[in-house]
């Protein structure tokens, strides 16, 4: 059957064209590469050296399709190239594969109608190729989700260097976090004290509150009065850890975008949230100012930051890293990050938890985080406390509840994607609380 004609393409499927091709071609951040997109009311925005025009203005709605396919192809590109490789002669050019995987994304994860899959799809690629993406996504339609059977989607759909990495410092659990990798995250709220939760949510045993993958922040209650703000639930657990009482000075490093200064401010603390970007911490006040709490916001390189010899109650300190526990929110760090940028991110972060240890009254006691499941970024972080004057402060189960399996025999924090799946599963993150040496 010939490809039915069309005289444009569907404005979502250009727009998961567009957020494919910035990710895979251009290797720009998948949320960075959704704001460049032109929203209507919006002006366009400026593009980068040889970056494609985007297209007329997107509405809200087809923007928020185009990111929700390209995501869904993100987390399966490899499942889905090995179902479409059977049907290709010779490598398409990369438009083409792209279209070729939204068409199959289509119709084998999101459950779009074959026929809208297919003449989508086709009407994304210059009329050469038209006929191409027309046979082979008809017969991906034919053999429908059962193509994706028998698969080794976990292997497929992550990288092998992360497998390896992820074999040697989670063993046989490695499976399951790729696994937990092809679905989509739910949204987790963390509340000011005395808030209500909004309508449809869960209560999850360490406070915060989850709600089903899809759920749009802003109509939930409360967003405008600032009486919540997003944060995963493994994300809200170093702040947690760290205790804050009220009226204690604390020092939050690297701050942005304050889903924790928000924790801190909230128990009452008064806090010094430190950020070296300034567009960053430009957002960060916009999220307290909309939470109505109070921080006193720094603009300035943690690792050298001149506190004027100002000694801290706690220090919280949320390290840069490959943010490889993020991705099930994040489908494109497997495609940014590289094995290289491991190494380099463990570096900085030694040199920031060093800074953060002088930050530290007698007494006190430091929270450090990382959004990574690399145990470079993690659990070899703990050899250098000694040298920095620190003990390590164990965390206990009382302190997480529902999470005692996190705990490691060294007492840090280790959540995995693939933790509370039955709930969703959480962030990966890596946590150590030390107190000075007494």
């Amino acid at each position: 059957m010939a490809p039915s004609p069309s005289p444009a393409p569907s404005p979502a499927r250009r727009a998961a064209a567009a957020l494919l091709d910035a990710v895979l071609t251009r290797h720009r951040p998948l949320e960075e590469a959704l704001d460049a997109l032109p929203t209507d009311g919006r002006p366009h925005q400026v593009r980068q050296k040889g970056e494609k025009r985007p297209g007329a203005a997107l509405s809200p709605r087809d923007k928020a399709a185009g990111h929700r396919i390209a995501a869904a192809v993100l987390r399966r590109a490899g499942s889905l190239d090995a179902v479409l490789e059977p049907f290709l002669r010779r490598e398409p050019p990369p438009a083409v594969r792209n279209a070729l995987r939204i068409g199959a994304a289509e119709l084998l994860l999101l459950g779009t109608p074959p026929h809208a899959a297919v003449a989508s799809a086709v009407d994304l690629v210059p009329q050469p190729f038209a006929g191409l993406v027309n046979a082979v996504l008809r017969k991906v339609a034919a053999a429908g989700p059962a193509a994706l059977e028998g698969l080794e989607a976990e292997r497929l759909d992550t990288p092998p260097w992360l497998w390896t990495a992820w074999h040697a410092a989670h063993g046989a659990a490695v499976r399951a976090i790729a696994a937990a990798h092809g679905h989509e995250a739910p949204l987790d709220l963390s509340l000011k004290p005395g808030a209500t939760a909004p309508e449809g949510g869960e209560a999850l045993p360490t406070g915060s509150w989850r709600y089903r993958p899809g759920t749009r922040v802003t109509e939930l209650a409360g967003f405008a009065e600032g009486e919540w703000w997003v944060q995963d639930a493994a994300a809200a657990l170093p702040a947690r850890l760290l205790g804050v009482r009220k009226g204690e000075r604390v020092l939050d490093l690297c701050a942005a975008p304050g889903g924790k200064t928000a924790q801190l401010a909230a128990a009452g603390a008064a806090v010094v949230a430190v950020e070296r970007d300034p567009k960053r911490a430009a957002r960060l006040r916009e999220n307290l100012a909309r939470l109505k709490l109070q921080a006193e916001v720094v603009e300035a390189d943690a690792a050298a930051w001149d506190a004027g010899g100002a000694r801290f109650d706690a220090v919280l300190l949320d390290a840069p890293c490959t943010a490889t526990g993020t991705i099930r929110r994040h489908p494109d760090v497997p495609y940014l990050k590289r094995p290289k940028d491991v190494p380099a991110m463990a570096e900085l972060q030694r040199a920031l938890l060093a800074a953060a240890a002088k930050r530290l009254a007698p007494g006190g006691r430091l929270v450090f985080a990382t959004c990574s499941l690399q145990a470079e970024e993690g659990e070899a972080h703990l050899a250098a406390l000694p040298g920095l004057g620190l003990a390590s402060d164990p965390a206990r189960p009382e302190e997480v509840p529902g999470l005692a399996e996190a705990i490691t025999p060294a007492g840090a924090l280790r959540t995995r994607p693939d933790m509370w799946a039955e709930r969703g599963g959480m962030d990966g993150f890596f946590v150590l609380r030390a107190r000075p040496h007494a």
